[in-house]
């Protein structure tokens, strides 16, 4: 019997975006990960092991409703969030259930944003 199917397993990071808008410590942590996780899927990939990064855009969330007024919250919708609404979690959820699935066994090394099409950085 085989014992292939054992060499399989998904790291996903929930980071923030690493597209620096001024001086500040956390995108140097935040990059800090993703080169991290692409470090580590060189290293894990061949064991079935797959390692990606999320970076959410704005999502609703207690931390935004407590800190944002609604006036801004829109303007930002108008302004910055090309879809035209901040993300709910459910929208990072749905890709991260992808991501940790079979079907997204080729998948790594890889940041991918989801944020409305919020972030303008090609990578």
């Amino acid at each position: 019997m085989s014992t292939s199917w054992c060499r399989w397993g998904r790291v996903v990071n929930i980071t923030g975006k690493s597209e620096p808008e001024h001086v500040n410590g956390a995108f140097c942590a935040k990059a800090g990960i993703h080169s991290w996780a692409k470090g580590l899927s060189r290293m894990v990939g061949r064991h079935g092991i797959t390692v990606n990064c999320v970076p959410p855009g704005r999502i609703h969330s207690e931390q935004i409703l407590r800190n944002c007024t609604p006036e801004y919250r829109q303007w930002r919708c108008e302004h910055e969030i090309p879809v035209g609404r901040y993300g709910e979690p459910e929208d990072i959820a749905g890709l991260v259930t992808f991501l940790c699935s079979p079907l997204a066994g080729y998948i790594t090394d890889a940041v991918i944003p989801v944020d409305g099409g919020l972030r303008r950085y090609q990578f």
